[in-house]
């Protein structure tokens, strides 16, 4: 599946460190020339991840080894308790040893690691702080998982196998909201047609489990999690996939320490991923590196330490099947909004973050609501310190929600180009789906001089996304009006999307 990759053949988690036991023995047991070579290769190309980190603000000091299990391979060689045992044992077993670690030490270095630039970075990387280390986030036997509970799917001969697939990669919602007219019969068709499949979902997560192979061998105890639309359950046949990179347990600088470590990784793509397509560092305020899988197709943006977004995937993931109507609605709006150029945050319209959530604000603001707001109604499931490998129960612990509210698909996208675009007062609210209701502005720089504010659910204190320039909300808002004006009238999707085109590219 993934042939230019340096991890085919790999343990699929990283050895436990072997270093402390073979300088233990050799410190004890004469050598012959030919281990004592095997020896000095080894011990030259050790720590190859802090080499790789020269210069990393990051500074990480040694650690004593965990005792992490990474599941029923063993090292390349057992630890042994004392000289005196290491002593009975046969000559050709360590020379069998010590050749194989040779062999991979060499594969290594045939892969492009070049070791006078090692040595070179090594002498030249400036001092570090023995009082800086990372807090990593501990790997249990049953979480070798994109999340805890999904896991990696297995391949045999380039296809897909199903077998061991959990409860998120199943069709949690299998029924479609009834459609008695045109409007949201054409809403329906759209959804069935545009939806991410649940192919389409483990085909990202297998570039994910293996990048995450490649990562963990500069950071061992990271985890990498498909976060985003792919997961959230709004994700779309052409969506593109976000990865968040946890590497320690606490607050990260994204603007010094997670830009570092992107910048490691960049190149580490670069130079090393042939499966990895133009890798690019983007300096934003939550930076990304963005790339291109060649087996899958897919684009991927990664992150680092960026873990509200792996708290939302999972909160919008609940909103997104607890009741049907609201996943086609989310689509049609989305499909909507970037068919007229609203949906673009890098040119300072809305995100598809932003989108959802104002789809799901809507919902809960009805006379009749047709969401609840979670956060409210299910505190305990959505607690913003509830440690990250919990994160991922919380939908499945919410009970089942009827809502009294029998408006069609039609009637709702009307709807909700309506309140957007004559009722919700902008100039004075904030949209919330964590209180379920529009929010007054506060007197604070998180708000001031924004045209569009959307709460961030778990961060009172900060927006998820906002427009910052008039002409661009003059735009929005415009959009909203003249949508909201055609379905009105003629109640006919077409009047907004190339419907026919769009279904005839999804065949």
């Amino acid at each position: 599946m993934y042939p230019n990759s340096p991890s085919v053949g790999r343990s699929p988690h990283p050895p436990r460190s072997i270093q402390p036991h073979t300088g233990e023995l050799l410190s004890n047991v004469p050598l012959p020339p030919e281990l004592l070579q095997a020896h000095l290769t080894y011990q030259k190309n050790a720590n190859l991840s802090r080499m790789l980190m020269s210069g990393n603000v990051l500074a990480m000091s040694s650690m004593p080894s965990q005792q992490w299990s990474f599941g029923n391979r063993n090292p390349v060689i057992n630890p042994i308790s004392t000289p005196s045992q290491f002593q009975n044992r046969k000559l050709p077993f360590l020379l069998r040893q010590f050749l194989h670690i040779e062999s991979l030490l060499r594969r290594r270095s045939d892969e492009g690691i070049n070791q006078y630039e090692l040595k070179r970075q090594r002498f030249h990387s400036p001092p570090q702080p023995p009082s800086v280390f990372h807090q990593s986030v501990p790997l249990r036997d049953d979480f070798h998982f994109s999340v805890p509970g999904l896991p990696i799917p297995q391949t045999q001969n380039g296809q897909i196998s199903t077998s061991g697939d959990s409860w998120l990669f199943d069709e949690v919602e299998t029924t479609l909201p009834v459609a008695n007219d045109k409007l949201s019969q054409q809403i329906l068709e759209l959804f069935q047609a545009c939806q991410q499949q649940i192919t389409d979902l483990k085909k990202k997560d297998i570039c994910r489990a293996e990048l995450q192979r490649e990562i963990q061998h500069i950071f061992p105890q990271s985890r990498l999690y498909l976060v985003g639309s792919s997961l959230n359950g709004f994700g779309t046949r052409s969506s593109d996939a976000d990865l968040c990179l946890v590497i320690k347990d606490e607050p990260m600088n994204q603007q010094t320490e997670a830009r570092h470590i992107l910048s490691l990784l960049q190149k580490h793509f670069y130079t090393r991923l042939g499966y990895i397509e133009r890798p690019q560092l983007i300096r934003a305020k939550v930076p990304i590196v963005k790339f291109r899988d060649k087996v899958s197709g897919v684009e991927f943006d990664l992150n680092v330490n960026n873990v509200v977004g792996i708290r939302n995937t999972f909160l919008l993931r609940a909103y997104a099947h607890i009741e049907n109507r609201v996943r086609p609605l989310v689509l049609v709006v989305k499909r909507w909004a970037g068919h007229h150029g609203i949906n673009d945050a890098s040119r300072g319209t809305l995100s598809s973050y932003s989108l959802v959530l104002m789809v799901l604000h809507y919902l809960q603001t009805l006379p009749e609501p047709v969401l609840p707001s979670l956060q409210k109604k299910h505190p305990e499931c959505f607690n913003p310190a509830m440690q990250l490998h919990l994160v991922h129960h919380a939908p499945r612990n919410i009970p089942p929600f009827v809502s009294r509210n029998q408006s069609s698909l039609g009637d709702l996208l009307v709807g909700f180009l309506k309140y957007f675009a004559i009722e919700f007062d902008w100039k004075n609210k904030v949209i919330s789906v964590r209180e379920g209701k529009a929010m007054h502005k506060m007197d604070g720089m998180e708000w001031r001089n924004k045209f569009v504010c959307v709460e961030e659910p778990f961060d009172r204190s900060n927006t998820a996304r906002a427009v910052h320039e008039q002409p661009k909300f003059d735009m929005i808002q415009e959009e909203f009006m003249k949508a909201w004006v055609r379905l009105r009238d003629n109640r006919d999707l077409n009047s907004l999307l190339p419907l026919q085109r769009i279904l005839g590219k999804q065949k």
